[in-house]
């Protein structure tokens, strides 16, 4: 008789009671659902938002960097550029050389921007004067809009007005034009603007020039407080010319006096009568001009040079007090300063 084997099964315990069924996943309404999108698409837009602002304020704060340092450019009106805030190095009376830069600007456009800083109702220039005139001239003369905006870098506002000066000089000391009396007296108006010592303004505003140049910018100061008013034409005196009158004002008491009479005695006078008379008044020693020399005999000699030229054949004839040269070119076009530079060249040439 076979014997049967008994195993013992053990099976878990996943009877489900009668009557019961199994629990169902949680089910959301639309209205939850809908909220919840909403709450979940509002905290994007926040953190997007959240996200610009902080590149906006990231950018204005490089912006205004920028611009403190005076590189944002942009297009100016020439109309909304003040020029009160300093006093210019530049004289008053006409620029021979601003044609120059006028035909320069109409050929090949304005490469060095001026600088000026933004006011509540316009801009202050702070560099670039001759820059500006040359654009309203142009303007002026032409009507072209072209001229009436001009490139121009942005300053923000509140840098101290000693800094602003010494960008200016500094700017203007590169040029070889800018004339001693012509800083001598932005030095006087900066030394009464600040309540100084026009040596301690000559020294501040020219702290990059070396001690000799300051030394004579003290000199032109020297000249233009002694007989300033009497003279025309202050910026076309040369440096030896005005060392040599203010060598004669420290050692002869009344020279001012004399030299203004000299003056004086031709009121309708241009630049080169001007210098002549301060030059005459130096070698002279005085305050007068030297008697001029009498005449030399004239010779009835004759000579006449051709010249082979790039504009052509330069017919010179020379005789006695007359030299005239014929050549196909326009000389009345020409800048009246170079003329006058090639003149005295050629005079010089001659001299025995």
């Amino acid at each position: 008789m076979s014997k049967r084997r008994v195993f013992d099964i053990d099976f878990e315990d996943t009877a489900v009671p009668a009557g019961t069924e199994p629990p169902a996943a949680t089910r959301r309404g639309p209205m939850a659902a809908a909220i919840s999108e909403n709450a979940e698409a509002v905290s994007a837009r926040q953190a997007t938002e959240a996200g610009i602002r902080e590149e906006n304020d990231r950018l204005a704060h490089e912006y205004m960097k920028l611009k403190k340092n005076g590189q944002i450019t942009g297009l100016v009106p020439v109309d909304m550029i003040r020029m009160d805030k300093l006093t210019r190095d530049r004289s008053a009376t006409r620029d021979p050389e601003l044609q120059e830069l006028k035909d320069s600007i109409r050929a090949v456009g304005l490469s060095n921007p001026i600088r000026v800083e933004e006011t509540r109702d316009g801009f202050e220039l702070i560099q670039g004067f001759r820059r500006l005139s040359a654009f309203r001239e142009l303007l002026a003369e032409t009507g072209d809009e072209t001229f009436a905006r001009i490139p121009a870098t942005l300053q923000a506002k509140g840098e101290d007005l000693k800094h602003l000066y010494r960008r200016m000089v500094d700017e203007n000391l590169v040029r070889r034009d800018i004339s001693f009396a012509e800083m001598a007296q932005l030095a006087i108006s900066y030394a009464g603007q600040r309540g100084m010592d026009v040596g301690e303004a000559v020294d501040r505003l020219y702290a990059s020039a070396g001690r000799q140049k300051r030394a004579y910018i003290k000199s032109f100061v020297h000249l233009l407080n002694s007989v300033g008013d009497a003279l025309k034409f202050p910026e076309s005196i040369p440096r030896a010319t005005g060392l040599g009158l203010v060598k004669l004002l420290d050692t002869n008491p009344r020279f001012a006096g004399q030299l203004r009479a000299v003056l004086d005695s031709q009121r309708d006078r241009d630049a080169a009568t001007e210098l002549s008379l301060l030059r005459g008044a130096v070698t002279g020693g005085a305050g007068k001009p030297k008697k001029p020399k009498a005449p030399a005999p004239k010779s009835s000699a004759r000579t006449t040079i051709k010249l082979n030229r790039p504009e052509g054949v330069a017919r010179c004839t020379a005789s006695a007090g007359k030299f005239e040269v014929l050549l196909d070119h326009d000389f009345g076009a020409v800048d009246p300063r170079r003329l006058e530079l090639a003149a005295r060249a050629f005079l010089d040439q001659l001299k025995d």
